[in-house]
């Protein structure tokens, strides 16, 4: 029994690990991409829109790929960036690509759903267009945007799930490995409920905190 929580407490540290860049990664990235997604269409603040339809277009080519064939084509890039394609470290790389696209999307649904008249009052006053953006879009969609990231975070727990079933490590790996391969039961069911319960510890949180935002 303690070698069974010695192996899910390091495949839960692993995991917590790859979510936890990732996330991170996703929501530096995924924010600014989705504000500029909203902001550059036609009759945007920062009106671009072929520049908004390129950028379109390789969000959705990203987000239509299977992670897993994802994982597998971006080897050569992953083994650039981080040196090696197996293991925990390996695995962010392509969680962090999937992930941006993914949030970005549903971001910028939250973003599109700011009353237009809230903006339009901030421009008949004078504010200037990067101050709308923090102060008006950003700060009504914010409770959208955080329950889209919980969202993100799930899924993000679950690929992660997966890319250990293929050497990325967590508890994906320790699933397959002692689980699946030794036809370890007590390991399989253990995994299950580790995943359950930090897939639910997370979207409680996420729901929480948006509807602590949304009656500020």
């Amino acid at each position: 029994m303690s070698l069974l929580f010695e192996r899910l407490w390091q495949g839960l540290l692993d995991t917590l690990l790859m979510v936890g860049l990732s996330s991170g990664i996703a929501l530096l990235a995924g924010i600014p991409l989705a504000v500029f997604l909203v902001t550059s269409g036609r009759g945007g603040l920062f009106a671009a829109p072929r520049l908004n339809q390129l950028v379109g277009s390789v969000v959705n080519v990203f987000r239509s790929i299977p992670f897993l064939i994802l994982m597998v084509a971006l080897i050569p890039f992953t083994r650039l960036i981080v040196g090696t394609s197996y293991g925990v470290w390996a695995a962010v790389v392509p969680l962090s690509i999937a992930a941006t696209p993914f949030f970005a999307r549903i971001a910028e649904v939250s973003l599109r759903e700011v009353d237009q008249g809230l903006i339009e009052a901030a421009q008949a006053m004078g504010c200037q267009r990067r101050h709308i953006i923090w102060h008006v879009l950003l700060q009504e969609a914010l409770p959208g945007i955080i329950g889209g990231f919980t969202i993100t975070v799930v899924s993000m727990i679950n690929a992660s799930a997966m890319a250990g079933a293929i050497g990325a490590g967590g508890l994906g790996d320790l699933a397959y490995r002692y689980g699946y391969q030794r036809f370890d039961t007590e390991v399989m069911l253990a995994v299950i409920v580790v995943l359950i319960a930090l897939v639910t510890l997370v979207q409680f949180s996420g729901d929480w905190l948006a509807k602590r935002l949304n009656h500020r």
